[in-house]
């Protein structure tokens, strides 16, 4: 008996070696290894690794199963509710997700990830009203959560309570003052509220701190655009090109500030630069009203009657 449990010791600390290595198609064999003996199929810890693994690796049905193995010795532990609310919701089963992840919360009231998930599963199902809660008891837990704060200020800009948002987004900013994702969404807000100086500085620290995130350029070019400072605008979203060659959305937004400039040339050529890279905006174009000074153009002809 003794030998067995040391051969079962041994396999557990061998996978769990090569987790921390990450090498998990490793530890998953020896996973298994170790639930063949009578003590693993009673061990939940074991178990939850496994589940775990199982989610990891791709494998949802086996790692589900699992976690129902674990809620079968044990129905109160709140972590195998939660391990098969975050299969649904990397599934976008967002009702079923939301009915263990409730769960597990109810079992425990200090499970901040769950009520963290729960809060995002209504927000992708539009209920705001229970994801404002959720994320609410969340920061109730971890005050400082970057996402739950930065959600939260995301749920208050989209429904207008600008203030709050403005809070709740100013304490992620807290967490992590260099973050170009929080950065740009406190320049969201000061728009919103009609402070463009901060809103241009915040959009200016976004792309300091990450050159990639096109939406910061896209955003600053257009207050230049709506103060009617075309060549500023057209300065900043071409900086927004080079750093991010391949976005449909800059071309085309860059087309409309050529026009607006009187550069119809260039216009075209982002245009058929825009349409190249996606063709949602050979549809969007001809519904859209900014491009009418282009329709007297041969090329926009042209490119029209070689789609259609």
């Amino acid at each position: 008996m003794e030998n067995k449990n040391y051969i079962y010791e041994n396999y557990l600390n061998m996978a769990r070696s090569f987790v921390s290595s990450k090498d998990y198609i490793k530890a998953l064999k020896f996973y298994q290894k170790a639930y063949k003996f009578h003590e693993g199929q009673k061990d939940i810890d074991l178990i939850l690794d496994m589940a775990l693994l199982y989610d990891k690796l791709g494998f949802k049905e086996l790692a589900e199963e699992k976690y129902r193995r674990v809620i079968e010795i044990d129905s109160s532990d709140p972590r195998a509710y939660y391990g098969i609310g975050v299969i649904y919701d990397e599934l976008e089963n967002y009702k079923e997700a939301i009915k263990y992840y409730k769960v597990a919360t109810e079992i425990d009231k200090t499970y901040d990830r769950a009520y963290f998930y729960l809060a995002n599963a209504y927000d992708e199902l539009g209920n705001k009203e229970e994801a404002i809660k959720n994320y609410k008891l969340t920061l109730d837990l971890v005050p400082k959560d970057l996402w739950a704060n930065a959600n939260l200020g995301s749920i208050y800009e989209e429904i207008g309570d600008y203030n709050k948002a403005l809070y709740y987004m100013g304490k992620a900013l807290e967490t992590n003052p260099k973050h170009y994702k929080i950065l740009y969404n406190m320049g969201v807000i000061y728009k919103a509220l009609g402070n463009y100086e901060k809103a241009e500085f915040y959009y200016r620290e976004s792309i300091k701190e990450y050159k990639e995130y096109s939406f910061s350029y896209l955003n600053l070019s257009i207050i230049y655009k709506e103060a009617g400072k075309y060549s500023e605008a057209i300065e900043i979203i071409s900086e927004g090109i080079e750093n991010n060659y391949d976005e449909a959305f800059l071309y085309y937004n860059r087309c409309c500030f050529y026009i607006n400039a009187g550069d119809y040339n260039k216009a075209i050529k982002d245009l058929y630069k825009s349409i190249e890279l996606n063709n949602f905006f050979l549809d969007y174009m001809i519904k859209d009203k900014e491009i009418d000074e282009l329709r007297r153009f041969d090329e926009y002809n042209d490119l029209i009657r070689s789609k259609f």
